[in-house]
């Protein structure tokens, strides 16, 4: 789940971590209104689930009330389009206004999970406010990296080495190292997946403050923190991801023409990989999990076919947990009651399954069945092209 800046900022300030004074504005009266609470200037900053919005246009400095009344009626209600957002873009309806600061250098922090070592990772950066990606691919050596220790988590000495690393002051060390010591706290007991301050910024005053502030949590953690649900915008979410999850699907809503039903992450990965190398692209990412039960395909079907741009359903499934003759019994169903209308290619393997492409044979629907990955993949971008 992400939520937005100024939710984030809020959340890590419990945690110590020095946030700039903003205010929340819904409207231009209350953005006005907001600067004059805080006293100019100030920056106004749409509030959306994507990175790049000053590029965008949706981060500018207001030095006076005119400016501010300005720049506000600009971005409310912009269509604001970044790198994340794609070329639809997403409408700015909460901004969040808030002091400007004698800013002398910018920073990165950011906490991550690398999958490799199974640790989280510290990292920092002197190339503040720029895409990190593009300084990972360019300049790698730029970015200083610390594994946090899982049975003792992240030390003071990694927080000072990191601060030292910045090129920070020796008198700026202490404050550093207690700011990323906080990060971490709020990282692990908040249960996130994601923590980045980009820009973490020193002003020239020698203060540290998280200038932005980016907050992802891991949903299989969400029964410990039931008051985060409040923090959910819906409005910021795909409208059939946000279906798919009340039925405890893993969707994904992606740009192509052939959708995807499998039973497993990792085969999901897998089975997106294959229709490319086929010549098309997936529509989404769709994991049913290990029980595929015939409810559980018939709102996969629901979700997938909502998508007006699929042309085509590859259905990959493993018959491990699940037997292949009740996967096909679900699909032959789900099928029927939902009136699919595009071409369905099925690929089974597991148990039971000569049963289960007898259930398919015998359905009297059009499916078409496949004996392999590769075989399903070149079938469906077939049947698509139709």
């Amino acid at each position: 789940m992400k939520i937005h800046e100024y939710q984030a900022k809020a959340l890590l300030s419990k945690f110590g971590v020095k946030i700039p004074r903003g205010i929340v504005a819904r409207s231009v009266e209350e953005a006005v209104a907001a600067g004059k609470s805080l006293g100019m200037p100030v920056v106004v900053k749409a509030q959306i689930h994507a990175g790049g919005r000053g590029k965008g246009g949706g981060v500018k400095l207001a030095r006076t009330e005119a400016d501010l009344e300005q720049i506000a009626g600009q971005i409310l209600g912009m269509q604001l389009v970044t790198h994340q957002t794609g070329p639809e873009g997403r409408t700015v309806k909460t901004l969040f206004i808030e002091e400007g600061l004698a800013i002398k250098q910018e920073f990165y922090l950011g906490i991550v999970l690398d999958r490799a070592t199974s640790k989280l990772v510290f990292m920092a950066s002197r190339e503040g406010g720029m895409d990190i990606e593009e300084v990972a691919a360019t300049h790698p050596e730029k970015i200083l990296k610390e594994t946090i220790d899982p049975t003792v988590g992240m030390q003071a000495f990694q927080a000072r080495k990191l601060a030292f690393g910045l090129g920070l002051a020796p008198e700026l060390v202490g404050k550093a190292t207690k700011f990323m010591l906080s990060l971490a706290r709020a990282f692990d007991e908040a249960d996130a997946n994601l923590l980045e301050i980009n820009p973490f910024l020193l002003t020239e005053d020698g203060e540290l403050y998280a200038l932005d502030a980016k907050l992802g949590f891991d949903d299989n953690a969400m029964f410990r923190h039931k008051d985060y649900a409040e923090l959910r915008d819906l409005n910021e979410e795909e409208p059939l991801e946000i279906e798919a999850s009340k039925h405890d699907l893993n969707y994904i809503k992606l740009d192509g023409t052939i959708g995807c039903m499998v039973n497993g992450a990792g085969l999901a990965m897998a089975t997106m990989d294959i229709i490319k190398l086929a010549g098309a692209e997936p529509a989404n990412f769709l994991d049913v999990g290990g029980g595929a039960s015939q409810e559980r395909v018939e709102n996969a079907f629901k979700i997938i076919l909502a998508d007006p741009h699929v042309k085509a359903v590859l259905i990959n499934i493993f018959g491990g947990i699940v037997r292949c003759d009740m996967v096909a019994s679900g699909v032959v169903e789900a099928a029927r009651k939902v009136g699919v209308t595009i071409p369905i290619v099925v690929r089974l393997e597991g148990t039971n399954v000569e049963k289960g492409r007898e259930v398919l044979a015998t359905s009297g629907l059009d499916i078409i069945t496949a004996a392999g990955m590769k075989d399903a993949a070149e079938k469906v971008v077939a049947a698509s092209a139709r």
